[in-house]
């Protein structure tokens, strides 16, 4: 079992890294078992949020409109981790997002990891279900669940209750990995794509769920492809 390591929780517009935002970032660090510090903060995803995940997370676009962009933070969230290991429950999804935010902007997040699922799938065979909120109710953890910080700390607690149960017996299980995720490499949307995307808005009175100034390369092509598609049809 180690002793400092930082639990960490997103939540997020929807499942795809590739397709959806991160919205909220909770990530909490622990010493010999007592929480030390918090890193917490609302994102700006530059898009509206699906109805969905509003339900889920109760997370409005009130919230994060004035919520810095990923950008901004990147620097702050980057000395708060520093060198230490990442806990997480289904740990490389949140990690494939802030690969992606890092690798986007050209900039290097190389992490060692624990996964609290991995280890509660060698583990604890008895339990059917191996969700964070499954999870937590079998040892009793207090949990906020679908936010980001409540997340986070619940992840921290439950690695602490799987080690103090399992660490002796099943070491491999705890030792620290390194977290690998591929990230196709994007860049932002160039300046005729973007002209061409505020044009488009305003040829057909378009009003985008979407900040423009934001978007990938990738995004902004398929979003002018989405429009042209949709006018065509109509006008056939």
């Amino acid at each position: 079992m180690i002793d400092t390591y930082i639990a960490i929780d997103l939540e997020t517009t929807g499942l795809s890294a590739k397709m959806d935002k991160i919205i909220e970032i909770g990530a909490v660090k622990f010493v010999d078992g007592r929480e030390e510090a918090v890193f917490s903060s609302y994102v700006n995803p530059g898009v509206r949020l699906p109805e969905r995940i509003v339900e889920l997370t109760g997370i409005t676009d009130e919230d994060v409109r004035e919520a810095p962009g990923i950008e901004e933070i990147l620097d702050d969230l980057e000395r708060f981790l520093g060198e230490e290991v990442l806990v997480g429950h289904n740990l490389l999804f949140d990690y494939s997002f802030l690969k992606r935010a890092f690798s986007y902007r050209k900039r290097k997040f190389e992490k060692n990891g624990i996964d609290t699922l991995r280890i509660a799938r060698a583990c604890l065979k008895q339990c059917e279900h191996k969700g964070l909120g499954d999870l937590c109710a079998f040892y009793d953890i207090p949990l906020q669940a679908h936010r980001a910080v409540g997340d986070a700390r619940a992840a921290g607690q439950l690695y602490r209750k799987l080690s103090e149960e399992f660490g002796e017996v099943s070491k491999e299980c705890f030792a620290p990995r390194e977290l690998i995720c591929q990230v196709k490499k994007d860049s932002p949307a160039t300046i005729p794509q973007k002209g061409l995307l505020y044009k488009l808005h305003e040829q057909y009175g378009i009003t985008p769920e979407y900040d423009v100034e934001r978007l990938t390369k990738s995004e902004a092509g398929r979003h002018i492809d989405r429009i042209l598609s949709a006018h065509r049809a109509v006008r056939g």
